[in-house]
């Protein structure tokens, strides 16, 4: 089918017009055809007299040939650029490699070439399909919301492959002009625009956008590949840009995060550019500094199977051709960019305090990317390491659901002794729908007993989805089964304002997080609150700084002041059960002031369970 380009998927494959190797239209007074079919070529040799009865008779014959022709639907064997978008109706039982984006992929105006045409040739066509279903002028929000990344989903099926490139486009107007421009960053910000025609739309992140297109694939259990952007032709004191903007940084923070392979084709191919200098690279650019010439797209190809090269356990790199077999891979930039294994315990024989939570808590993979830290990563400095291990196993974009299903409390569990913590802090992601095929990670809202049977959209598999209060009650008594302390905090607040306060979330996920911890007679550290009142006390132009994005993700500065924030509160805990493993650092933090929940009003909550309210 020819969905890719729009084309209705019953329409017939092109006709290829070839003489002698070359496209060639018949002359005046006569007409030359090649039609190839199956292997078999028809050549039909006509020339037309001048009789206009004769010159008609001929005609019809043709047009009854060619017709039959389409009722063949036999592809045109060609490596044109309108066949490589094509999806072939032959040779469904062979894999696919797609390959969408914009027209750095896919440009054949004012001389220029995308390099997923010549990626083609990098392939051996009897082992694996390539079809180029990248369309110009898109970027990640429009490839999907004018329906054409729909259209691929329909064509793909288990085994298949999709590199995925969008970044160009992205950094455009929201709802002005081409209307193609995403929010900027990887997090869940979302604003309402109306578009140029009247309708409103809720326009995502650019992140939010790649991992859709990750998920999709997923769910047809087709292989993603993220891919940075290509080069411009734009250089300054002898260095090319490798930008632009941070697209490049967010598709590999999406990569992290959702554990798929990324190609740095950025970096692969601004190293080569600076070796050839700015005036040989003038020739690998068509009519401007963004889209290549044939040639410029043949290196940008090359690239591209370098990077592919460069991955590992990609099923893929087992259908290059002779061509792709003879490029070098380039494993120092590209790689399966899986999670950089998560810390364990420096000297299992000391106690160990585990943290696990969401990216507030551990942001990516715990080294500052998009300058966002997690508070877990400086909690690390306020404890003594000769006496106590701290290891930080929180997971950005996970649920107190995802985190548990997903497999990584079990391997918390396999290190947790008697005498260790746990300190739990989830909330931030358990609002997001329970199921859908992007995250499904959404938690049933409150602390009761109740469930909801799932068809889980992204894993295909039934689930059983619990509440929020149930998944911190099952970290809580598996912890206690082995001897160790759990506590509980609230979740760290967001940056927004109203009426010149932070805005709390003591009616929701804060309140069922105290309730939990009364119930199960924990320690509980009120987060959201110690900390919402030190930016209350800053006001909102000292708090900017605290954050890296527009709300959720702080600054190395925003979690310095998070971790002092819970050591404060660990300290107005019952006994201080952490104060004797506490850093110099540590011991400098006053106590929160500690009081028992007076929200509940119930009598029989235990002393163990405090909550520290203000410094």
């Amino acid at each position: 089918m020819r969905c890719c380009r729009g084309v209705p998927p019953w329409a017939p494959p092109p006709l290829a017009r070839r003489v002698n190797g070359s496209q060639k239209r018949g002359a005046h007074g006569g007409a030359s055809l090649r039609y190839a079919s199956n292997g078999r070529t028809l050549c039909l040799l006509k020339a037309f007299s001048k009789n206009s009865v004769t010159k008609r008779l001929g005609l019809a014959v043709i047009l009854l040939l060619v017709t039959a022709g389409f009722a063949l639907r036999v592809p045109a064997q060609t490596t044109s650029p309108s066949a490589s978008a094509a999806i072939p109706l032959t040779n469904r039982q062979l894999p696919t490699l797609f390959v969408i984006g914009d027209s750095t992929a896919n440009n054949n105006a004012n001389g220029a070439r995308g390099w997923a045409d010549p990626l083609v040739e990098f392939f051996e066509p009897t082992k694996v399909k390539v079809v180029n279903c990248a369309r110009a002028g898109r970027s990640s929000r429009t490839f999907i919301t004018e329906g054409l990344w729909d259209k691929v989903l329909t064509e793909m099926k288990a085994g298949d492959f999709v590199l995925i490139q969008f970044g160009h486009n992205d950094g455009g107007p929201l709802n002005t002009d081409r209307a193609r421009g995403s929010l900027p960053g990887i997090g869940e910000e979302t604003k309402e625009v109306a578009m140029p025609k009247g309708n409103l739309e809720v326009v995502q992140t650019y992140g939010w956008y790649l991992r859709k297109l990750i998920a999709d694939a997923r769910a047809r259990e087709v292989t993603p590949i993220l891919l940075s952007l290509t080069v411009r032709n734009i250089w300054q004191d002898g260095k090319v840009e490798r930008g632009p903007g941070k697209f490049g940084q967010w598709a590999k923070e999406v990569a992290t995060t959702q554990n798929v392979a990324f190609i740095d084709l950025t970096t692969i191919v601004a190293n080569e550019y600076e070796k050839l200098g700015p005036e040989n690279v003038k020739e690998l650019f068509a009519a401007d500094h963004t889209h290549t010439s044939p040639k410029g797209a043949e290196l940008n190809a090359a690239s591209v199977v370098a990077g592919v090269k460069g991955l590992k356990n990609i099923a893929v790199l087992d259908y290059l051709s002779d061509k792709g077999r003879a490029v070098e891979a380039r494993a120092e930039q590209a790689s399966s960019v899986t999670r950089r294994p998560l810390p364990e315990p420096a000297n299992p024989k000391l106690p160990t305090l585990f943290l696990i939570g969401d990216s507030t808590v551990r942001n990516g993979q715990g080294a500052g990317a998009n300058g966002q830290w997690g508070w877990g990563e400086p909690l690390v400095a306020y404890f003594d390491a000769n006496k106590i291990n701290v290891v930080n196993r929180a997971v950005g974009g996970l649920s107190s659901r995802t985190y548990l299903t997903l497999g990584h409390w079990e391997r918390v569990m396999a290190m947790l002794k008697h005498g260790d913590f746990v300190v739990m802090q989830f909330g931030h992601n358990d609002s997001g729908p329970v199921n859908d095929n992007s995250r499904a990670r959404g938690t049933i809202k409150g602390t009761g007993e109740d469930i909801q049977e799932i068809d889980n959209m992204l894993t295909r598999k039934q689930e059983v989805v619990h509440t929020y209060g149930w998944y911190l009650r099952k970290f809580i008594a598996d912890s206690e089964s082995k001897g160790a302390t759990p506590i509980v905090c609230s979740p760290v607040p967001r940056k927004i304002w109203k009426d010149n306060q932070v805005v709390r979330n003591s009616q929701d996920y804060g309140k069922w997080a105290m309730e939990v911890a009364r119930d199960t007679k924990v320690g509980f550290v009120d987060l959201n609150e110690i900390i919402a009142r030190k930016y209350d006390e800053l006001g909102p132009a000292k708090v900017e700084p605290l954050f890296a994005d527009p709300h959720t993700h702080t600054s190395m500065a925003g979690a310095e002041l998070n971790a002092a924030s819970v050591v404060a509160g660990l300290k107005a805990l019952k006994n201080n059960p952490l104060g004797r493993y506490l850093s110099t650092k540590g011991k400098t933090v006053k106590k929160a002031r500690d009081q028992v929940i007076s929200t509940f009003q119930d009598k029989r909550v235990s002393d163990k369970f405090r909550v520290a309210c203000k410094e």
